[in-house]
């Protein structure tokens, strides 16, 4: 099990794609009219059906699937203990910077929920729905997460609950960001997610030395070439110069390790440090 598998996120395709289908209007031969031209409604969309359109396109890791490959490969590292203590400022008024540095404490998130102290996971809750409310997420969002942080603080939820809701939410929250704020933040939460994730990965694997599994973690060539893709393109006015050259820099580097047929010390090091090296210009 690839630990950052990409589930997509282009919610707003499966919309179009809901929205095509429009019923031909027949002319008659005789006698003849002019056909009445009726302007299509749009498409009506529940909540439901955006988050199950967007289910596997999402790309923000799934706490669940984190745990379960992190125990195939052996590897009992406290990630909690390894986050550090970020002081990312989220009520900033440049939207890119919100929506990356809202990714890289998603990740963190959830990636601790079980080994975490609460008041960091309280924090954690607060910067994230600060973020989303900066980015236009709706109201409720802010107030599931409100919700979740209040049950944290008061020991009403227990950590193995906690990690399905977070779950849950995790593929639930991007599409509707999506759908509030529109596809700009989306690849950006997702660069910072994906990143900070990675960043904390691999720390674990060089710990525990598992290089041998190194490669089911961290192995994501998909991922990596989405996100080349928007650096490229459409990313390119999205950013300040610092940190798209910074992160295309290290996307071309994880590219080139992605051809390795496995993963060695050293890679896994450079994985480490390249995506360090962006999360350290937030």
């Amino acid at each position: 099990m690839s630990l950052l598998r990409p589930r997509a996120i282009f919610a707003l395709v499966a919309i179009a794609a809901l929205s095509a289908c429009t019923g031909a209007v027949e002319e008659p031969v005789t006698p003849p009219v002019v056909p009445e031209v009726v302007k299509p409604e749009p498409a009506q969309i529940s909540p439901e059906e955006l988050t199950k359109a967007a289910d596997n396109i999402a790309l923000v890791p799934s706490p669940a699937e984190m745990q379960k490959a992190l125990e195939a490969a052996g590897i009992q590292a406290k990630l909690g203990e390894k986050v550090p203590n970020r002081t990312l400022k989220m009520d900033v008024p440049n939207k890119d910077q919100v929506a990356v540095r809202t990714g890289v404490i998603l990740a963190d998130l959830l990636l601790t929920v079980k080994t975490a102290e609460k008041d960091k996971l309280a924090k954690q809750l607060t910067d994230i729905k600060t973020g989303m409310e900066q980015l236009g997420g709706g109201t409720d969002i802010s107030a599931t997460i409100q919700d979740i942080h209040d049950r944290v603080m008061n020991d009403a939820v227990s950590r193995d609950d906690l990690v399905k809701e977070l779950d849950e939410l995790s593929g639930a929250i991007i599409p509707e960001i999506e759908y509030e704020a529109g596809p700009r933040s989306v690849p950006l939460i997702q660069a910072g997610s994906w990143l900070g994730g990675a960043n904390l990965v691999a720390g674990a694997v060089i710990e525990a030395k598992s290089f041998d599994k190194a490669g089911d973690l961290l192995k994501q060539p998909a991922v990596v070439g989405y996100f080349q893709g928007y650096v490229k393109g459409e990313g390119q006015d999205k950013a300040s110069g610092e940190v798209i050259a910074q992160l295309e820099t290290t996307l071309n580097t994880l590219a080139e390790i992605c051809t390795h047929e496995t993963l060695s010390e050293e890679d896994v090091k450079t994985i480490q440090s390249s995506t360090a090296s962006v999360l350290d210009l937030l």
